[in-house]
């Protein structure tokens, strides 16, 4: 009988709830330690999900033998210490978007696990959904026939309490960025996934509303190595925050779908009806309003990719591709000039 992979948690916030849950709803999978500099919230925390061990200390709990993949839930300007230290300890890991803030640290974390011989997964779970897999398969299909046009539009809401939650939200030091890199990211990578590399991007971002170093506000636009152009629109600063909405055209057909289901499905010469595939708009308004459904998915995923020595759906590699597009956006709106990738 296979024996259960042992998952770790480093980082108590927000999104480690969903990690807990995914890992706990696994039959092959344990929550077996948790790191959290905070003692009282992580005892807090191990009582909830009944974790039997709680470090203060995430390099003491990497010696520990009984640990397999270490999730990283700390805030995104530390995934890189703690990934390359979880790395040269053997262990696997299992990162939040977005991989990291910085290319070189990024270059780091993915040179670090192929050195010691551990997986990289990064956790972007709008790929998962039905609604990335049934658009995935019609432009592979050839349904649009070229591509044309590829948007993503994220308009979302933060309020200032949010940003006064914790000190590193808002700040380029260790958040990174503020809408396209903290939020935006989802969709980002899910229409990278989609429509593939970027070659060029010229784009505005800034702080239009809120009291943050960091923009809550970002329009972009992009030119695909395909040859397709397209926009990408981010925001924290607007209310109500709406559902996330993605605009695939072609010269055969367009695909606009959102998260609550698909809003056009058309190609020439078809009557074909739009698939069935509603959802919930996660996270517009409310950070705490996320599906677990994609951790589990992605959760199970690491597990096959241990099991069978393969690559995790989203490898370091493909998860950087989002904060790489990401960090020119940034260059471009501070130089006012286009940036190549």
């Amino acid at each position: 009988m296979k024996r259960n992979i042992r998952f770790a948690l480093v980082g108590t916030g927000v999104i480690a709830v969903n990690h807990a849950k995914a890992i706990a709803a696994h039959p092959e999978a344990e929550l077996v330690a948790i790191a959290e500099k905070d003692a009282d919230r992580g005892r807090v925390f191990a009582a909830e999900h009944g974790i039997g061990q709680v470090f203060g200390d995430y390099e003491r709990m990497l010696k520990q033998d009984d640990i397999d993949v270490i999730c990283v839930c700390v805030p995104s300007g530390l995934h890189g210490d703690v990934t390359i230290a979880a790395a040269q300890a053997g262990k696997h890991v299992f990162c939040e978007k977005p991989l990291e803030i910085r290319r070189e640290k990024m270059d780091e974390m993915i040179a670090a696990c192929r050195k010691y011989g551990v997986k990289l997964g990064t956790v972007f779970q709008k790929r998962t959904t039905r609604q990335a897999a049934i658009v995935g398969r019609a432009i592979r299909e050839g349904k649009l026939g070229k591509l044309v046009l590829g948007d993503v539009y994220m308009k979302y809401y933060r309020s200032p309490e949010y940003y006064r939650s914790a000190d590193w939200r808002g700040t380029w030091a260790v958040d990174g960025g503020g809408a396209l890199m903290n939020q935006g990211v989802h969709g980002i990578d899910l229409l990278l996934s989609l429509m593939g590399d970027v070659e060029s991007v010229f784009a505005y971002a800034a702080p239009l509303v809120r009291d943050i170093e960091v923009e809550d506000t970002a329009v972009a636009t992009v030119k695909y190595k395909n040859g397709a152009f397209g926009v990408i629109q981010g925001t924290t600063s607007v209310y109500p925050g709406t559902e996330m909405r993605a605009e695939i055209h072609g010269e055969l057909g367009s695909i606009v779908f959102a998260d609550s289901g698909f809003k056009v499905w058309k190609f020439a010469g078809s009557d074909e009806e739009a698939p069935q595939a509603a959802g919930e708009a996660e996270g517009s308004s409310d950070p705490r309003a996320i599906s677990g459904d994609g951790h589990y998915i992605l959760v199970d995923d690491m597990i096959g990719a241990i099991r069978e020595d393969r690559d995790p759906l989203i490898p370091g590699e493909e998860g950087r591709k989002a904060v790489d597009l990401i960090l020119a956006i940034y260059e471009s709106a501070r130089t006012r000039q286009e940036v190549k990738l």
